[in-house]
């Protein structure tokens, strides 16, 4: 049988309803919540996940800021411009889409960003308080995978979860949410031995590596759930022979285009696991809803808004 599919459109639109309901609530008080985006350069990939995420930004009612400095910025030159909208009222959260130009120092960067508006997550003060299980701002992705697990009544308490691949964006904040709900956690990374016997003990999977197909079915035990973050362009008639081998229409599709997106996991995969998150339509549409909810978080914070559950939870 093939695996459950983990629609991340459907859990997406749950969430921004969620949100529209919040952000009405906040506007009846007179506070629109706000995010700035900061686009150095012209990377064509960068400019369109800006673009979704202002168009977000637009339909649930956001103020939105995108700053546009040219790819010859200095570092200095960018930290004044992220110290300006760190002391705007109107903005509430505040993103630099990476990467940064080579000439301009990003962790310094982004340890500039107020931590109070760093809806992306990645300050040290807020990568610390999710290390302690403090409330904070998570990242965006590995908080998103976390609303695609709970709201499919995926078991996280008790399991046996590997993460594989250890970057600072996914890897590393994933390995504690996870472990914060209780999952039994292994990371993996490209010095692991024997990576598809370690895997395949594994009730979940994230497989956040940046390689195109990697994980394979004999890395999956028979039913585990398996969550795919990678977003990768294939553009080679052989790699796409070898993907999509069974899988005829989307073999067509590539031959139609001559590209096709894959994820990190082989298509393949979906005859074994017991639910899979599909590429694209799985965990990219919940990094944008959960910028949305860190800027509308951020927004209540700053303020010392209580959530509507807690208000709730009181009365």
């Amino acid at each position: 049988m093939a695996a459950r599919v983990l629609n991340g459109i459907v859990i997406r639109d749950q969430i921004y309803a969620e949100l529209a309901a919040e952000i009405f609530a906040l506007a009846s008080s007179g506070i629109r919540p706000g995010l700035a985006a900061v686009l150095v350069g012209d990377n064509p990939a960068s400019k369109v996940y800006v673009k979704n995420k202002i168009a977000a930004c637009e339909n649930l009612g956001l103020a939105s800021i995108q700053v546009t400095p040219p790819a010859t910025i200095t570092t200095s030159e960018l930290l004044e411009i992220v110290d300006d909208l760190n002391r705007r009222d109107e903005v509430d959260g505040v993103l630099v889409q990476l990467p940064l130009p080579p000439q301009v120092d990003a962790k310094k960067i982004l340890e500039a960003v107020d931590p109070a508006k760093d809806v992306d997550g990645f300050h040290p003060l807020n990568v610390g308080h999710l290390v302690a299980a403090r409330p904070t701002l998570v990242p965006c992705t590995p908080a998103g995978v976390m609303e695609l697990l709970r709201r499919n009544s995926i078991p996280l308490e008790g399991s046996n979860a590997v993460v594989v691949g250890r970057s600072d964006i996914v890897g590393k904040p994933m390995a504690l949410l996870l472990m914060h709900a209780n999952a039994t956690l292994t990371v993996c990374h490209s010095k692991t031995r024997d990576l598809p016997g370690t895997v395949r003990r594994a009730d979940i999977v994230v497989a956040a590596m940046g390689r195109a197909a990697m994980i394979t079915p004999d890395y999956i035990r028979p039913g585990a759930t398996v969550i795919d973050v990678g977003i990768n362009r294939v553009t080679d008639p052989s790699q796409a022979e070898n993907f999509f081998v069974n899988f005829p229409e989307r073999l067509a599709e590539f031959r139609a285009k001559g590209a096709a997106l894959v994820g990190d996991v082989h298509p393949d995969v979906v005859n074994i696991a017991g639910a899979l998150t599909p590429v694209p339509g799985g965990v990219g549409p919940l990094t944008i809803a959960m910028l949305m909810s860190n800027t509308v978080k951020a927004t209540r914070l700053r303020r010392g808004l209580r959530t509507p559950a807690a208000a709730a939870v009181e009365h």
